[in-house]
């Protein structure tokens, strides 16, 4: 154990619980801590907590051992699944709690648990569930999202992991993936996000700079998304001249990010697939609109953010009540002056 801490409650940790958030970006970028947890104490088991999306995520992660999955939709729904599910926790005898969720309900889960120790931040009226805790002050509100997470581990001597994010797909993955696509010259357009439409830009301009970009550097696009998205995917695929590969609810989350790794762009609003790209060092042309882009921007690859300052944004709205100004009045031009801007595109008449 590499813990300086002198706090005994850290010591001797063979065990630990890592509650991570429920959004696929959240937890892509909690990867971090996650490393420094790992860094830490590198003899110990450590068994993420997780929704059954995310789940997915850490998979054949480095940084954890094992994935139990929380699914409080499905089979642990209700009181009777809650009691089951802790029940289950309980059995594994966990050292030590941290929770990167920031919610009661992995305070309470922890505490239910029996864990003796139980590390998270002051939120949500759970410190007294939590045997150490910190503050979650604005200054650590205005962070970017990878910093916010490790300063809760970081500030109990919980240090020296990597400070990017990190995913991995395995071989097998990558192969489907390389057949799937066929070629290294594909840009990946990411046209939904699951937050709320207040966050996606429009269909019909999603259309064009996939053919200008088709056109410009001899590339070929494929569309991804989830399931409930398809209907965007059929709208761009209308637009477009040039036929695109649309994947859009037609693959797994584990595919998906092979997927994305094999590209050399994406193009993408403020979504989990954009930290994916972010996590794999794909370059990213972000559009940001609803969502506060300095502390959710695509960290650790070469990347541009296109947005416009309007009056009301960031709003943090799911669904804008006004005239969506933030994102129609971005332009292709506007996002294809983003991509031309970037190190790694060079245009095939160059």
């Amino acid at each position: 154990m590499n813990n300086s801490n002198n706090d005994k409650s850290f010591t001797d940790v063979k065990k630990i619980l890592v509650r991570v958030t429920n959004w696929i970006g959240d937890a892509v970028m909690n990867t971090p801590a996650l490393g420094d947890i790992r860094h830490t104490y590198p003899d110990a088991e450590i068994t993420v907590v997780a929704n059954p999306v995310v789940a997915n995520l850490y998979s054949h992660h480095p940084y954890c051992d094992r994935v139990i999955v929380f699914d409080k939709k499905g089979k642990d729904r209700g009181i009777s699944g809650w009691l089951s599910f802790i029940k289950k926790l309980r059995h594994e005898d966990f050292d030590l709690a941290i929770l990167l969720q920031k919610a009661f309900e992995a305070a309470f889960m922890a505490f239910c648990a029996r864990v003796p120790v139980r590390i998270g931040y002051r939120t949500d009226t759970r410190r007294f569930l939590l045997t150490h805790s910190l503050k979650f002050t604005d200054e650590i509100r205005h962070l970017h999202h990878v910093q916010h997470y490790r300063t809760l581990v970081n500030h109990f001597h919980i240090v020296g992991g990597k400070p990017t994010q990190c995913l991995s797909s395995t071989p097998e993955e990558v192969a489907w993936a390389q057949k799937t696509l066929i070629g290294d010259n594909w840009v990946v357009i990411n046209p939904g996000a699951a937050y709320g439409s207040a966050k996606r830009w429009i269909p019909e301009s999603f259309a064009q700079v996939a053919d200008r970009i088709s056109v410009k550097y001899g590339a070929n696009i494929l569309l991804v998304g989830g399931g409930d998205e398809t209907e965007i995917g059929q709208d761009i695929e209308q637009e477009m001249k040039i036929k695109p590969l649309n994947l859009i609810g037609k693959t797994s989350v584990r595919e998906l990010m092979a997927l994305i790794s094999c590209c050399r762009l994406m193009v993408s609003n403020d979504s989990g697939p954009m930290h994916v790209a972010a996590a794999f060092a794909v370059p990213i042309v972000a559009i940001f609109g609803s969502t506060d882009h300095t502390v959710t921007y695509p960290a650790d690859t070469e990347h541009r953010i296109v947005r416009k300052d309007i009056d009301c944004a960031p709003c943090l709205l799911r669904q804008c009540p006004l005239e969506h100004q933030c994102m129609t009045f971005v332009t292709a031009d506007d996002v294809m002056s983003a991509v031309g801007s970037l190190q790694s595109m060079k245009p095939v008449n160059e």
